[in-house]
């Protein structure tokens, strides 16, 4: 337990401010390696909030223990870029060097080894998280260095086996060995825009409304997946009385395969900064907060430097640019390792210091948010976004994309590719070019959106005779008719958060992809649903039924009218939980189809060995009966 001096002293640093929370129990956790009975009993004492309070929000993030951990933590990611890419063989490394099994922790205290969902790292894997450091490209014998090292005691720096990574990764304050892997630059990526220029020259000669009306203008709408208009949301926040109005950067991209935002965050942070400024200027705001998921505390003192110096220059605090009452300011709330988190209300509660779990709507955010006040939220592109816009003119994005669906979008690829890394294509885009960019080919499937978003191949949906699962299950925008690989990125089409995987003929979709992407959902489950905490582990045995042979068709009716009833979740991430299964039999029903042994309602999945193998046994170890 951290003497009681220590947490009075942190508990004094935030103010004894129960919304606080977090911070209050990742400094507890970071200072001791967890947060224990007495801790919490403390924690309750001083903030004025029930133990249950307490305990429920330490409970539900996954870098928080209340047990101790060990001197060196490993948290290895489980994505299944990371399974393609020779996990299996890393984390048997890691146990066999460290001497224990993952979810452990050994008896000298000096490992503790985890698994844990994607950290945005799909370009680079295998990768792990080591005492807040990230470790990419891992091999068995890189493990074994790394666990020589730790045991004899080796700061985590001195650890690191290549180079620091190029751009911002090197910076001192960042020193990691990730790679940007920028692979197509167009108009937000270009470095054509001096930092901060908007705020400089031209911010005084915009109005709010005026501001507002170029964004709306430019039909920007939101790049993290839901695609609401963004100069909609600007003007229904600055109509919204309220005592403060907020603006919230959602920096939590915890889809798997998705890993731009971590690269914005890298190497253009001033635009992402900058369209924090803006939108309060637009909106009226006056609290700024950027949300960063855990996985990336690594950028944290890079960040926390870059708004220190746009404080220096008055790009933040009061009168910015030298606009009369315009005061703004930002701080970064980090995260703790919550998929649920990217959902907005949830990252509304997880702000507060609560669990992260989705509010009910109405009232949305805009209207009723981070503690009650107005609330915009934004996604890292997208703030990005408009200040390119508000540089160059609504009429000039126009340029760019598809009539339905303006400007360009940031993918995420990785996978069975030869150039796995960051392309910024304009929206329109179709899947057989951005195979030919990647330098993709055998290509079997490719999942756009991450798991909650769509598995693709390459037929024609009209030759797998899926006319009566129409019935059942039909995904948003689907052109029938179309070969897929031929569709196009774009809102009426093929809609993205950002996320492209590709697998190639040698992957077992059902078993390794698609196995893997449900046992994220269930991991990932904030459990507030019935639906959400327990469909997903339904249809998981349901599949697994089909892939061990035991399967009959109503199981894969069965699957999708399941999929149906996850509709009822509370939040989109809840909806999509189905998500994996559903779009592979949409798109792959051949393949289910070749594993279950009867086109009958009857489920002749018995097992009449199995059945009988316990009496077998015995009657095989009796002995013989002998007559004389």
């Amino acid at each position: 337990m951290a003497e009681k001096s220590k947490i009075n002293q942190l508990l004094a640093q935030f103010g004894y401010d129960k919304t606080r929370l977090m911070d209050i129990l990742l400094s507890i956790n970071e200072m001791q390696g967890f947060v224990g009975q007495e801790d919490m009993q403390n924690i309750s004492d001083s903030l004025g909030i029930s133990m249950a309070q307490v305990q429920e929000t330490l409970s539900f993030y996954h870098f928080l223990s209340q047990k101790p951990r060990g001197k060196y933590n490993i948290y290895l990611d489980s994505s299944i870029i990371a399974f393609m890419n020779g996990r299996e063989a890393v984390k048997e490394a890691f146990e066999k060097y460290c001497g224990i099994s993952f979810g452990e922790v050994s008896d000298d205290g000096l490992f503790g080894l985890f698994n844990t969902s994607c950290i945005g790292m799909n370009d680079q894997e295998p990768a792990a998280i080591i005492n807040d450091k990230v470790f990419t490209n891992l091999t068995p014998y890189r493990v074994m260095n790394l666990v020589e090292g730790m045991r004899a005691g080796k700061h985590i720096d001195d650890l690191v086996y290549e180079d620091y990574g190029n751009g911002n990764n090197s910076d001192p304050d960042v020193r990691a060995m990730v790679n940007n892997h920028i692979r197509k630059k167009s108009i937000i990526l270009k470095n054509d825009y001096e930092p901060y220029s908007l705020l400089k020259s031209k911010l005084k000669d915009y109005s709010p409304e005026e501001v507002i009306s170029e964004i709306e203008a430019s039909n920007l709408r939101g790049r993290g997946g839901a695609g609401f208009p963004t100069g909609l949301k600007w003007r229904f926040g600055r109509r919204t009385e309220g005592k403060h109005r907020v603006i919230i950067c959602n920096a939590d991209e915890g889809e798997p395969g998705t890993f731009k935002d971590r690269v914005m965050l890298t190497e253009y942070q001033e635009l992402v900064f900058e369209g924090m400024v803006v939108a309060a200027y637009a909106t009226g705001a006056d609290i700024g907060l950027l949300y960063l998921r855990y996985e990336y505390k690594y950028l944290l003192r890079f960040l926390n430097r870059k708004l220190a110096k746009m404080r220096e220059d008055h790009f933040l605090g009061k009168n910015i640019a030298g606009v009369k009452d315009f005061n703004f300011d930002i701080r970064i709330q980090l995260g703790a390792g919550a998929y649920v988190c990217g959902e907005e209300s949830a990252l509304i509660e997880s702000l507060e210091g609560k669990r992260g779990e989705p509010r009910d709507k109405p009232p949305f955010p805009v209207e009723k948010g981070y503690l009650g006040y107005p609330t915009i939220v934004n996604n890292v592109e997208t703030l990005a976004t408009a200040v390119k816009i508000l540089h160059h003119g609504a009429e000039w994005y126009s340029n760019f994309g598809t009539k339905d669906s303006l400007g360009t979008k940031l993918l995420s690829i990785s996978g069975d590719c030869r150039y796995p890394g960051i392309y910024e294509v304009e929206w329109g885009t179709s899947i057989r070019e951005i195979l030919a960019m990647s330098g993709a080919d055998d290509v079997q499937a490719i999942q756009v959106g991450g798991p909650s978003g769509m598995l693709i191949g390459l037929k024609d949906i009209n030759n797998l005779d899926n006319s009566e699962l129409m019935k059942w299950y039909k995904p948003s925008g689907m052109m029938i008719a179309e070969k897929f690989f031929d569709r196009r990125l774009s809102y009426s089409d093929l809609p993205t958060g950002g996320s492209i995987i590709i697998f190639n003929n040698s992957r077992n979709l059902l078993r390794e992809v698609v196995m893997n992407f449900m046992d994220f959902f269930i991991e990932e489950s904030c459990g507030s649903c019935s639906t959400c905490r327990n469909m997903p582990l339904l249809m998981k045995n349901k599949l697994q039924k089909i892939l061990d042979g035991h399967g009959i068709r109503k199981d894969i009716y069965d699957l999708l009218n399941w999929g149906k009833v996850l509709k009822a979740s509370r939040c989109g991430l809840g909806q999509a939980a189905g998500n994996p299964i559903l779009s592979s039999v949409f798109h792959f029903r051949h393949l289910y189809e070749q594993r279950i042994q009867s086109l009958t309602s009857f489920d002749s999945g018995f097992d009449l060995g199995k059945a009988t193998a316990t009496s077998s046994e015995f009657v095989n170890k009796k002995p013989a009966f002998h007559h004389f």
